[in-house]
């Protein structure tokens, strides 16, 4: 029997609260619910970055340096310790974690930290078929001071697979969100795109979703098999800057990406 797909919340003073997928996809138009936007201005900060569970030190200086000035931190393979928890907590009004499977003591999952609660929210998880262990991502949105909705979509693709059938099925209902979406997006994560087949798949997947690929200068990003293997896609935003993060507190270098949020698509 499958597990039901959850994200867990964290909000500073008031318990965990678990939170299932939505009935329906995020409305259209007015029908929004109100909610305080996610940055006071136009610069939308990023911080993307698989975390490694929290197994290296100097993770939490990391975050301290770098997502102090984020309004979004994607984190793929965190754990929820009392550590990362504090830090989200203290730092963000809104964490959301979907935990794929559980280690030990703590899940570990794809976790969303922001400077805005949310106002819509659906986890998905995707197993893998060789090691049956689960990957998840999430879809959040937030207002933005133009009165437009920002959905964000953080993801850690399953990694080993025969083929890309079990890749395209997890990027399947992600697509089907984005496609009903009416504003900017931003899809970042770890999407194992390790081979030439899922490549092509992703960058097949963003062409139709109208997603634009940031590009870096000095690409310090994790490869396998020569290829990177974290993204960041965009719509309906203009990037203004884009930096990896060098550093031995993770397997994975982060991404720190600028965002003016103006419907110019320039980079």
């Amino acid at each position: 029997m499958r597990k039901k797909t959850y994200a867990m919340r964290y909000v500073a003073g008031q318990p965990a609260e678990r939170i299932f997928p939505p009935s329906a996809m995020l409305p259209v138009g007015q029908a929004l619910p109100p909610g305080a936007p996610i940055t006071p201005g136009v610069t939308l900060r990023v911080l993307v970055w698989n975390i490694f569970k929290q197994q290296r030190a100097d993770w939490l200086s990391v975050l301290q340096t770098f997502g102090k000035d984020a309004q979004l931190v994607l984190l793929q393979e965190a754990q929820t310790t009392p550590e990362l928890v504090r830090f989200a907590t203290s730092n963000y009004l809104a964490a959301d974690q979907v935990p794929a499977f559980v280690l030990p003591q703590h899940p570990s999952g794809v976790m969303t930290l922001a400077a805005a609660h949310p106002v819509y929210c659906c986890p998905l998880r995707e197993r893998e078929p060789l090691l049956r262990l689960a990957k998840s991502a999430l879809i959040t949105a937030y207002p933005l001071p133009d009165g437009r909705m920002l959905m964000v979509v953080n993801i850690h693709a399953v990694n080993f697979s025969l083929g890309i059938d079990v890749y395209s099925k997890q990027l399947g209902p992600i697509g089907e969100q984005l496609a009903h979406h009416n504003g900017p997006v931003i899809m970042a994560g770890d999407f194992n795109a390790w081979s030439r087949q899922r490549m092509n798949a992703l960058y097949r997947f963003a062409r139709d979703m109208g997603l634009r690929e940031v590009r870096f200068t000095d690409d310090h990003r994790r490869k396998a098999f020569g290829r990177p293997l974290d993204f960041v896609f965009y719509r309906e935003l203009q990037v203004t800057e884009a930096s990896v993060l060098v550093t031995r507190a993770s397997d994975h270098n982060p991404l720190l990406v600028e965002f003016a949020s103006s419907g110019s698509e320039t980079q």
